[in-house]
């Protein structure tokens, strides 16, 4: 009894100084290809044709959503009803090229078509224009982006309609990999503007109490969706954000349809949207919310040259996405201007974003951990955790600064280097996080399994010795033989 007694306490000690033994792990790893939630980024059609050359150098694709394409009601009580299938539809093609959507939705789109064939036409619901209180307005040809209607914002359908709208879209998708993010907004394409067109508040646009009774609203609802909003609603004119502490508290992220144009920055002409940036972004917004955009369309040749070496204006691709902390940008007319190859397409949607790397790694035979940072320009918006097989860390990378350190525990042995995964219920199962490393250490080897007879294989050590021979009374501890 005494034998057993003794063997059961050396076992039990052997097993607890076994596991408090941390061992460096030999860790190589490299980033080939632009990372999930990041990047350059086209429209469906233009990714379809072009996916055999361009397919991979982006993991996103962008999309007006008009809200007349997925409500076909509301009943007595005020339950809209819903057909999803065509929004459900553009995902499942997006998707299809391995990629995550961008969606905007919008009510106003000058000269737009995709509602009715007619130009202008807003993407209001049927139902609600049917109403007798409901009566848009028209403009010819505001701003010379031809014929546009307006949603009529006076009516208190379309008010409570465009939050309850959110409200419902959230629930459903607000867990689908196949959606990146969400941008939001009032006006001409939700740009946060009608220019051309006089403003009347609570007639063609919201009027700022409206406006922030929505966005708090958002945030209540949105969850785990990024949303992002356009650096025009710095502009007091149109928006109560930039004079609201309690707006610009929100967690929203930015959007900007015309970067890089040439007067984009300070001291080029007036540098509006260096000065929008400024207003609402206050240098810190990228921490908490996306910023991304389309690259301009001032210029015909702006979105073809602006991947150019030498720049677009006097200033590089790669210098103003750091200087804007961009995760994503719309760059749909790149590819058709002979500058914008494959190869430097791909560099650049790697030039945005996240970029992470794991600096330390050891493992025991119970825990692994990390010490993990971020090189990109930007956070992670969405939750990801590294993980061994099927174990997860507990701790999320969602909001890694840009040189920021996290340290990382996963709950399980690390004894496969290549087993060590990013992870992230937000990203489609065909894409793939990667990091980098370059640590030397002791060299993992294959986890313990059953053998062709069906006995359990001897178990090893990150040495490679066995880790224990019960038959004669020897186990080995730190690579030193105890006798039992």
């Amino acid at each position: 009894m005494r034998t057993l007694t003794t063997l059961i306490l050396v076992l039990s000690l052997a097993a607890g100084m076994q596991a408090q033994e941390w061992t460096a792990v030999k860790l190589n790893r490299t980033i080939t290809h632009p990372q999930p939630m990041t990047g350059l980024v086209l429209w469906p059609e233009e990714a379809e044709s072009r996916h055999s050359t361009y397919g991979s150098t982006i993991q996103l694709e962008f999309s007006y959503c008009l809200p007349c394409k997925v409500v076909t009601g509301c009943t007595s009580d005020g339950t809209i009803q819903y057909d999803w299938t065509w929004f459900d539809n553009l995902l499942a093609d997006v998707a299809s090229r391995g990629h995550q959507l961008v969606a905007r939705f919008r009510y106003e789109y000058p000269s737009g078509t995709d509602v009715d064939g007619k130009k202008g036409t807003t993407a209001v619901p049927q139902y609600i224009k049917d109403r007798a209180d409901y009566s848009e307005t028209y403009a010819k040809n505001p701003g010379g982006d031809g014929p546009t209607y307006y949603a009529d914002w006076s009516n208190l359908e379309l008010q409570r309609f465009t939050k309850q709208f959110y409200t419902d879209f959230a629930q459903r998708y607000a867990d689908d990999p196949r959606l990146a993010f969400v941008e939001v907004g009032f006006g001409h394409w939700s740009e946060y503007h009608i220019y051309g067109t006089t403003l009347q508040f609570g007639t063609n646009f919201p009027t700022k109490a409206y406006q922030k009774e929505f966005f708090l609203h958002l945030t209540s609802v949105m969850g785990d969706i990024p949303w992002l909003v356009s650096i025009d609603a710095a502009d007091d004119s149109y928006t109560p954000f930039v004079a609201d502490a309690s707006l610009m508290s929100l967690p929203f992220g930015l959007f900007d349809d015309s970067f890089m144009h040439k007067t984009h920055e300070i001291g080029t002409s007036d540098g509006y949207n260096e000065e929008c940036w400024n207003a609402i972004g206050k240098g810190t917004r990228w921490q908490q919310g996306v910023c991304g955009g389309e690259v301009s369309y001032y210029s015909s040749n702006d979105q073809k040259n602006f991947l150019s070496p030498s720049g677009l204006y006097g200033h590089t691709w790669a210098e103003q996405a750091s200087k804007y902390h961009i995760t994503f940008m719309i760059a749909n007319d790149a590819p058709r201007g002979g500058v914008a190859t494959p190869e430097r397409f791909r560099d650049g949607s790697m030039a945005t974003g996240y970029r992470l790397k794991v600096t330390s790694c050891e493992t025991n035979a119970t825990t692994t951990r990390l010490t993990v940072t971020n090189t990109g320009i930007a956070p992670l918006y969405r939750d990801a955790c590294f993980a061994i097989g099927s174990v997860r860390s507990a701790t999320s990378l969602k909001g890694l600064l840009p040189g920021g350190q996290l340290s990382v525990e996963i709950p399980a042995p690390l004894t496969v280097a290549s087993d060590l995964q990013v992870v992230s219920d937000h990203i489609l199962a065909t894409q793939e996080i990667e990091f980098e490393a370059s640590l030397e250490g002791t060299t993992a080897i294959a986890a313990p399994n059953a053998n062709a007879a069906g006995t359990a294989s001897p178990r090893y050590n990150l040495s490679g010795q066995p880790a224990g021979n019960h038959a004669t009374g020897i186990i080995i501890v730190g690579g030193k033989k105890i006798s039992l």
